[in-house]
C-alpha cells in the first residue's frame, strides 16, 4: 500500500498558509457542533420548547453534516479549490445570520442546518487540502495539527460559550461564529490555490438520497434509543441499514459513484477509521456529560463547569503536533494502544474522583485522559490514509470525514443516553438525586472505558494488518514468475546499504565516507532501525563553527595543519548522533514509485533511506534508480511498438 501524494506541487512559501487555512476550517467545522450546547436553557426559555426539541440543534446539525460529507468529494474535483472553499464558508456565515435573527425556533433550526451543510463540505475539503500540499515526510505532523484542531473545536466551544453567556445573550454566540467564519473566508480567498486535479464528476442523486436516508435513519435510531421511543428507534435503524445496503450496492454498479468503496478493501484503512471514531466518541461523550454532571450534581455554574475542561483542551492542542511527529518517526505501533490505555485508566480515576467534593482533583485527573486522545485521533487518521494511494485517497478522506460526524452523533447520544437512563432509573427507585446522577455518570464513564479497551485490541490488530499487507506486497514482488515492475520502491531500491552505527565517532564516519566514496550515510541502531543521517556537509558545518580554519582539507596548504589535527581529534571524541539529522526523510518499502518521486521532489533529494514496517533500514532509493526504470520501460514499450508495426 502506498501513501497519499500531492495532487499538485506547491511552493514552500505557500504550503504553510494553506495548511493554516485548512486547520482553521477544521476548527470551525467542529467548534460549531457544540457551541450552542451551553445555551440550550435560555433558548428553551425564549422559544418555549422542551429539551427533546432543543436537542435537535445539535443532533440535526450532526445528521445533516454527515449526509453532505460524501458530496464534498464530487465538488472538490469539479470546482477550483479557492472558489469552493469561499462558497462553503459563506454558507456558514449565512446560516449564522439566519440563526441570530431567528424569530422562531424553526427558523433558528433552519440556520443551524445551513451551517451543517457547510460543515459537512468543509471538513473533507480542509483535510484534502492538507493531504495535497503537505510534504510527505511531515504528513503525520500536519495531520496531528488537523486532529488537534478538530479536538480543540468542540471542547473549546463549550468553554468559550460558557464565558460569553455570563455577559451577553445567546444570540451573540451566532454572531461570534459568523465573524470567525468571515475571517477564515477572507484568509482562504487570499492564500488558497487549486490543489486537486479537476474534471467533470457527476453527482449521482439516487446515491445521495440513499446515503441521506441511511445515515439519518441509523443516527436517529441511536439518538432516539434512550428517549423512550424504542419502537421508533428500531424502525428508523432498520430503514437506515436497508438504505445503506442499497447505497453500497449501487456504488458498485454505476460509472460515477458518490463514494468509491475501494478504500474499504484495505483492512488497515478500515481499522484506522474505527480507531479514529473510538477516540472521537470519547471526546464528544465526555465533553457533554462532564458539564452536565458538574452542573446538576455539584451545582456549579456553566462557566465553572466548562473551565474544568480547559487545561486538558489547551494542552491537547500543543500535544497534537508532537504526537504527529512521533508518528512520522515511529508510526503508531505503540502510541495508539498506549493512548487508549491512558484514556481508560485516567477516565476511570475521574469516575472515582466524581464521588468526592474536590473539583480540582476531578479536573486534574481528566487532563491526562483527554491528552491521550492526541496520540489516538491524529495518528489513527494518518495510519488509515497512509494505506491508500493517490487515486483512492480523496475517497478515504470522505470516509474519515463522515466518520467524524457519525462519531460525534453516536458519542453524544450514547453518553447522554446512558447518563440519563441510569440517573432516571435511580431517581425512580427513590435514591437521592445526587447519588442517582453519580450512578449515571459512572455509567457514561464505563461506556468510554469499554470503547477504549476495544481500541487497544483494534490498534494491535491494525498494526498486524499493516505488517501483513506490506509483507504481501514484498512477497508478490519477489515471487518467481511475478512481473519485475510491480511499481513499488522495494523492487528498485539498492539493498546493499552503506550505513553507520550509533556508537561510532564522527571521525570514523569520515573515514568510512572516504573508503566507500560516498558523501553521507544513514545511522542504524542495534536493531537496524534508522536513528539519523550524517553527511559530510553536517561535519563541515560543525567545523566551520568550532574550528574555522579547518573547514577544508586545503588548510594544510596555508599552514593550518596543527588546527586541522586538533579538529580531527575533536571529531574522534564526537558521537555521530551529535551532528546527525534526526528528522530523516524516509520512504516505505511498500510505497509506490510515484510516491518516491513525489517524496524526493518535495525536498530536492537525490536519495533517501527505505524502511520496513518496523522502521528498519532495508535499502536506499535514488533518483538515478528511478530514472533507469523509466528509461528501461520507455525503451521496452518503444521496441514492442516497433515489433507490432513490423519495423
Amino acid at each position: 500500500m502506498s501513501s497519499p501524494v500531492h495532487a499538485r506541487p506547491q511552493t514552500p512559501g505557500r504550503v504553510g498558509p494553506m495548511i493554516a487555512v485548512a486547520a482553521a476550517a477544521a476548527f470551525l467545522a467542529t467548534f460549531n457542533e457544540t457551541f450552542l450546547n451551553v445555551a440550550f436553557t435560555p433558548i428553551m426559555a425564549d422559544f418555549g420548547v422542551n429539551v427533546g426539541t432543543v436537542q435537535w440543534l445539535t443532533t440535526g446539525y450532526l445528521l445533516v453534516a454527515a449526509v453532505f460529507v460524501p458530496v464534498a468529494n464530487v465538488l472538490y474535483h469539479r470546482f477550483p479549490t479557492r472558489g469552493l472553499f469561499v462558497s462553503v464558508v459563506a454558507l456558514m456565515v449565512v446560516g449564522s445570520i439566519v440563526g441570530a435573527l431567528a424569530p422562531t425556533f424553526g427558523v433558528l433550526l433552519l440556520g443551524r442546518l445551513l451551517q451543517a451543510v457547510g460543515t459537512g463540505l468543509l471538513t473533507p475539503l480542509g483535510m484534502n487540502i492538507t493531504l495535497a500540499v503537505s510534504p510527505r515526510e511531515k504528513l503525520g505532523l500536519m495531520m496531528g495539527i488537523m486532529a488537534a484542531m478538530t479536538t480543540l473545536g468542540p471542547s473549546l466551544a463549550i468553554v468559550l460559550s460558557g464565558v460569553l453567556l455570563t455577559v451577553v445573550p445567546w444570540t451573540t454566540l451566532l454572531w461570534v461564529f459568523g465573524g470567525l467564519c468571515f475571517l477564515v473566508l477572507l484568509a482562504g480567498a487570499v492564500v488558497l490555490r487549486t490543489v486537486a486535479d479537476l474534471g467533470r464528476p457527476v453527482l449521482d442523486v439516487p446515491s445521495f438520497l440513499l446515503v441521506a436516508v441511511g445515515l439519518v435513519g441509523v443516527l436517529y435510531g441511536v439518538s432516539a434509543a434512550f428517549g423512550g421511543a424504542a419502537l421508533y428507534a428500531a424502525g428508523a435503524g432498520v430503514v437506515g441499514l436497508v438504505a445503506l445496503a442499497l447505497f453500497i450496492r449501487r456504488q458498485g454498479r454505476i460509472d460515477n459513484p458518490l463514494l468509491d468503496l475501494r478504500p474499504f478493501a484495505s483492512t488497515p484503512f478500515v481499522l484506522g477509521v474505527l480507531l479514529t471514531m473510538l477516540g472521537l466518541l470519547f471526546v464528544f461523550g465526555m465533553n457533554v456529560v462532564i458539564p452536565l454532571f458538574l452542573q446538576s450534581a455539584r451545582g456549579l455554574e456553566p462557566l465553572v463547569a466548562s473551565l474544568t475542561l480547559a487545561p486538558g483542551i489547551l494542552l491537547t492542542v500543543i500535544l497534537g503536533p508532537v504526537a504527529g511527529r512521533l508518528f512520522d518517526r515511529h508510526g503508531g505501533r505503540w502510541s495508539i494502544p498506549l493512548g487508549f490505555l491512558t484514556m481508560a485508566v485516567f477516565v476511570t480515576l475521574v469516575g472515582v474522583a466524581a464521588g468526592f467534593d474536590s473539583i480540582v482533583l476531578f479536573g486534574a485527573l481528566y487532563v491526562p485522559a483527554v491528552l491521550a486522545t492526541a496520540f489516538v485521533i491524529g495518528p489513527a487518521q494518518t495510519f488509515a490514509l497512509s494505506h491508500l494511494d493517490r487515486e483512492t485517497s480523496p475517497h478515504g478522506v470522505t470516509v474519515v470525514s463522515t466518520s467524524f460526524q457519525i462519531a460525534g452523533c453516536v458519542g453524544t447520544s450514547l453518553a447522554t443516553g446512558v447518563y440519563g437512563a441510569l440517573s432516571g432509573a435511580g431517581i425512580a427507585a427513590g435514591r437521592a438525586e445526587d447519588d442517582a446522577l453519580l450512578t449515571g455518570f459512572h455509567g457514561a464513564v464505563a461506556l468510554v472505558v469499554v470503547t477504549s479497551l476495544v481500541g487497544i485490541v483494534l490498534a494491535i490488530a491494525a498494526q498486524r494488518a499493516s505488517t501483513n499487507a506490506r509483507a504481501a506486497v514484498q512477497a508478490a514482488a519477489g515471487a518467481e514468475g511475478a512481473e519485475v515492475q510491480v511499481g513499488t520502491v522495494d523492487t528498485i531500491m539498492k539493498t546493499d546499504v552503506h550505513s553507520l552505527q550509533t556508537d561510532q565517532s564522527v571521525l570514523d564516519a569520515l573515514q568510512f565516507f572516504v573508503r566507500r566514496g560516498i558523501s553521507g550515510a544513514p545511522i542504524r541502531d542495534g536493531a537496524g532501525r534508522l536513528a539519523g543521517f550524517l553527511s559530510d556537509g553536517d561535519v563541515m558545518r560543525y567545523l566551520s563553527a568550532a574550528h574555522p580554519s579547518s573547514t577544508s582539507i586545503y588548510s594544510y596548504a596555508v599552514g593550518a595543519a596543527d588546527d586541522l589535527e586538533q579538529a580531527m581529534a575533536d571529531l574522534a571524541d564526537l558521537n555521530v548522533l551529535r551532528l546527525a539529522t534526526k528528522d530523516v526523510i524516509t520512504i516505505d518499502a511498500g510505497a509506490s514509485i510515484a510516491d518516491a518521486v513525489a517524496a524526493l521532489s518535495d525536498v530536492r533529494l537525490k536519495k533517501a533511506p527505505v524502511v520496513d514496517a518496523d522502521g528498519r533500514v532495508v535499502g536506499i532509493v535514488s533518483r538515478s534508480a528511478i530514472s533507469r526504470v523509466a528509461i528501461d520501460e520507455y525503451l521496452q514499450e518503444r521496441e514492442a511498438a516497433r515489433q507490432a508495426a513490423g519495423v
